[in-house]
């Protein structure tokens, strides 16, 4: 597959460098639940790729967890019209209040950049899902797509949020309506 193809590796777990220069940032932070057990909940079906499955997204890769160097093909789409980004896990985090991890762009990858996953757990027991991202395009077609890429890129992302709510509250045996309601 090749090497990375952006020299920015691991800026999106320090914010303070994003965007580097020439790329698009995305940032958005999604409300998951609440608790300790929401938090572990979460955290699992992020480190084992079931919220990017449960999204439909295919994750080609041999390893069952993320961890730093793993490379996986990010499949989207179906038959003929599936698009395959291979990407490398950059870095994952695993604390006390705070899960996750980043996959970096590697040569086929239809953007140049990378994009982080972070389940954290607030003082005040909420548990939010942010993702990060930095990107511009690699082919023709992203380049050509332009803002279209760039909103579907936040689509999907507020799209890992919902789909991360609804597996959380399945493992803790709440139901998504009771969650949002504040019950």
């Amino acid at each position: 597959m090749g090497s990375l193809t952006y020299r920015e590796v691991g800026a999106t777990g320090d914010g303070s460098r994003l965007p580097p220069p020439g790329y698009h940032l995305l940032r958005e932070s999604m409300r998951i639940g609440s608790g300790e057990r929401e938090f572990a909940a979460a955290g699992e079906a992020l480190m084992r790729w079931h919220m990017h499955r449960r999204m439909g997204v295919r994750m080609d890769t041999e390893a069952s967890a993320a961890a730093p160097g793993v490379r996986v093909a990010v499949g989207l789409g179906v038959g003929p019209l599936r698009l395959t980004a291979p990407c490398e896990v950059v870095w994952t985090v695993r604390e006390a209040h705070r899960v996750g991890w980043a996959y970096g762009s590697l040569p086929g990858h239809p953007e140049c950049g990378e994009e982080s996953f972070v389940v954290e757990r607030g003082a005040d027991g909420t548990v939010r899902l942010t993702v990060t991202a930095f990107s511009r395009p690699a082919v023709w077609y992203t380049r050509v797509g332009g803002p279209a890429v760039r909103l579907f890129q936040r689509a999907y992302a507020r799209r890992c949020g919902r789909v991360l709510r609804r597996l959380a509250a399945t493992r803790t045996g709440q139901s998504v309506r009771d969650r949002t309601s504040g019950g």
